[in-house]
């Protein structure tokens, strides 16, 4: 339990936060991008690289928002260098589900089945494929790029908002059970600055330590064709 403060090998812990995770680090002549910038996980991931000195680039739908976020932080953080840029997510056909018995199959799709919790989490497992198959990729053609996966944690966010009974209960509890925002931050930014990760790529992360994720989400066999299924979505070569 993140209350509990255990530590793994790198030193740290599912209740460190954002700033214990990176202190001491120094970012200058690192750009990210960042989505989901303008609130919870994404807002605070924003902050944090800013504070450390890397150029930070919003990747937004409302750029309005993405602004008032920019001028905020600014204000906190006059030496930050952060640009706004609008991402258009509606040139994109929506794809309802991902199974991964699909991919393994030559059975049509079925779009008809949908259930917002099995969607997240096969969503999940293909952030996982992806990252291990695009650092298979990056090695067999000699790219020095690292590629890596990461869990959260449980956090108090807005991403409930939209089931007002479960999201109500989450609110009561959530606060003695549940990360706050910014230890949910916490591994993204490890693994982004840390000098521990350096040169680490295909792995999961967990608790700003490695982990171990599921037995789909190490099949390399799986990996590969869930790229090549993205790839006859979106009808690249």
């Amino acid at each position: 339990m993140w209350f509990l403060g255990w530590k793994g090998e790198s030193g740290f812990s599912a209740s460190s936060t954002a700033e214990q995770v990176t202190q001491g680090i120094d970012g200058h002549g690192l750009t990210a991008i960042v989505t989901g910038a303008t609130s919870g996980l994404g807002l605070e991931t924003t902050r944090v690289l800013a504070l450390r000195g890397v150029h930070v680039v919003m990747a937004v739908r409302n750029v309005e928002s993405g602004t008032k976020v920019k001028e905020t932080i600014l204000k906190e953080i006059p030496s930050a260098k952060i640009d706004v840029m609008e991402l258009d997510l509606c040139s994109m056909a929506s794809v309802r589900k991902f199974a991964s018995d699909y991919i393994s199959s030559e059975r049509p799709l079925n779009i008809l089945m949908y259930n917002s919790y099995y969607a997240y989490g096969q969503s999940k497992l293909a952030n996982i494929l992806h990252a291990k198959e695009l650092t298979r990729r990056f090695k067999e053609e000699g790219v020095e790029i690292t590629a890596n996966a990461l869990h959260p944690g449980s956090i108090i966010t807005n991403i409930l908002r939209y089931h007002g009974y479960i999201n109500a209960v989450a609110n009561m509890v959530g606060k003695y059970l549940l990360k706050n925002v910014q230890q949910g931050a916490a591994t993204q930014c490890y693994v982004a600055l840390h000098p521990q990760v350096k040169g680490i790529s295909g792995e999961y992360f967990m608790d700003s330590n490695k982990a171990t994720p599921t037995h789909l989400a190490n099949d390399s066999e799986l990996a590969k064709k869930l790229w090549e299924f993205s790839v006859s979505l979106t009808n690249q070569k």
